[in-house]
């Protein structure tokens, strides 16, 4: 994967939202109803670049570069994802959007939950890719790894396109490696939202690859816990979950080709566009 691959052949228009104590960069693409699309950790609006126009063309996509990232400098807070959402939440009023949808992948999928959770009525539908709801679902060895996380490995993280986005769009390109300590401070935390997840309110669509950073199985257990795979559909979709949430596990990807697939666009309108009820 190279940096160009992480590149909107789109132009947004690009602004700035002071909100919540931090000046927020967004890029505002296309017209229809308003989508907020959150990108993964030390990633930016740029990364679903592939996927952008087909978005586009269905929505208002507003890609927002979260907290430390991209063309969103850091401020003087831990990298926590309630926060982050109450950021989202500040967005939404700031921009005077009517119950936008939410689309988030991994980081920017715990983000989109935690607004869910927060702040249930500013929002339309949720989306959450790759985003695991407990802090043990990701596999032993990716939870390893995700623990040697610190500034100390900017220096060998200069041919990523993490590396290469950063310096090319951040305010402060000598930040790399505080941001990565905090994103590995914040992957090192325990945590467990189950039940929360239980007591959503947005109408929700799972989405993983079925080679993803967690086993196929944990977003089963997530569908589980909003009233999915529990019974038959019905023909009349009398089965389906009571909150219309849904899940989809897409073939052949991984948690680091999901979001720039065809099949992440195609599961996502589908899935923002059904009719309610």
């Amino acid at each position: 994967m190279t940096a160009t691959d992480w590149t909107a052949e789109v132009a947004g228009v690009g602004r700035y939202a002071e909100v919540n104590g931090i000046n927020l960069y967004y890029e505002t693409h296309g017209t229809g109803h308003p989508l907020i699309l959150l990108h993964g950790g030390l990633g930016s609006g740029e990364m679903f670049g592939p996927v952008l126009p087909a978005l586009a063309a269905r929505h208002q996509v507003i890609a927002v570069d979260l907290q430390g990232h991209g063309r969103t400098a850091d401020v003087d807070r831990p990298l926590d994802l309630r926060t982050m959402a109450d950021d989202i939440a500040a967005l939404i009023d700031h921009l005077g959007l009517d119950r936008p949808d939410l689309v988030g992948y991994s980081l920017g999928g715990g983000v989109a939950l935690r607004a869910a959770v927060a702040h249930p009525e500013k929002l339309g539908r949720l989306v959450a890719a790759s985003a695991h709801v407990r802090s043990d679902a990701v596999y032993a060895e990716m939870r390893a790894q995700q623990g040697q996380v610190t500034g100390a490995a900017a220096e060998f993280m200069r041919d990523t396109p993490m590396y290469q986005l950063y310096q090319r769009v951040a305010p402060r390109p000598e930040d790399f490696p505080r941001l990565l300590d905090k994103i590995g401070a914040l992957m090192a935390e325990d945590f467990d939202l189950t039940e929360e997840v239980r007591n959503l309110r947005v109408p929700t669509l799972i989405v993983a690859a079925d080679a993803d950073m967690a086993p196929p199985s944990h977003y089963v257990e997530v569908f589980k816990l909003l009233d999915g795979g529990l019974r038959d559909g019905g023909w009349a979709n009398e089965g389906r979950p009571k909150g219309g949430h849904a899940l989809a596990i897409l073939p052949g990807l991984t948690h680091y080709s999901i979001f720039t697939s065809p099949l992440f666009a195609a599961v996502t309108l589908a899935f923002l566009d059904e009719p309610a009820g």
